[in-house]
């Protein structure tokens, strides 16, 4: 193989993770921490999102996911209001 291929190649993997690192660093702009109780039992998860919402949804399925198993349960959990819903710095 040229050494002008390896280098081309060398350097569209170097791009190609510098964006996908930037990017992902770059799209966190909300981080909460929201808590659950369901079936006699509580848990709270933080979770980052782009948006509000999805950040409240990610760590409301993440505290539900410690709480249930099955389809049906997180089902219902997720239809659970949360009791705790906070606002946290991003790190």
């Amino acid at each position: 193989m040229p050494k002008v291929l390896k280098l081309a190649i060398a350097l569209f993997v170097l791009a190609a993770l510098a964006y996908l690192i930037f990017s992902s660093l770059a799209a966190t702009h909300y981080r909460y921490e929201v808590c659950v109780r369901y079936a006699g039992h509580s848990s709270c998860r933080v979770a980052e999102g782009r948006t509000r919402a999805e950040a409240q949804r990610a760590a409301h399925d993440n505290a539900c996911a410690q709480l249930t198993s099955g389809v049906t349960g997180a089902v219902t959990c997720g239809q659970t209001p949360a009791y705790r819903v906070r606002a946290l710095p991003i790190q």
